[in-house]
């Protein structure tokens, strides 16, 4: 693991590229989700997500992050993708292609504060902001779409 200025490339790269996952997630979600009122949610938190992946893709460049994947990053967006490629099957199949959604938007959560603490111990506004932003988007996105989770749950449950 790097440590110093690599470290916080590393960390740079691991937020764009979970924001890479969550956008290509909500596009196939946004696009094949057989629910309506879930679809409909995916799609306007899309918007906002990509263009939290357009900021963080511009604080990343003169770090020379670029979202490369790595372990981590790489072995969720490939959760991601196989849930996602069956989710127009059945509301069943959406279900848990949205709850690894959930789950990438909560992990996001966690570089945003990184980026936070980051910020702070450097003395960069900048990145403080830029983390809080991710920070709270994320949280609120996550429970917006846990939330409708919880809703889609009961219904397939009730069916």
């Amino acid at each position: 693991m790097p440590s110093g200025q690599e470290f916080i490339k590393h960390e740079m790269n691991e937020a764009i590229s979970f924001q890479q996952a969550i956008v290509e997630a909500e596009t196939k979600l946004g696009a094949n989700h057989p629910d309506p009122e879930s679809k409909k949610l995916i799609g306007k938190l899309r918007k906002d997500d990509e263009k939290q992946l357009d900021r963080l893709m511009k604080a990343g460049k003169p770090m020379g992050a670029t979202g490369k994947q790595e372990e981590v990053v790489e072995a969720m967006s490939k959760l991601m993708k196989q849930t996602a490629a069956k989710a127009g099957t059945e509301k069943s199949e959406a279900y848990e292609a949205q709850a690894v959604l959930v789950t990438l938007k909560r992990k996001q959560q966690d570089a945003g504060t990184a980026m936070i603490k980051l910020g702070q111990k450097m003395k960069n506004a900048g990145l403080k902001e830029l983390g809080t932003n991710l920070h709270r988007a994320s949280k609120a996105s996550a429970e917006e779409l846990g939330k409708n989770l919880a809703g889609l749950a009961v219904e397939i449950a009730s069916a």
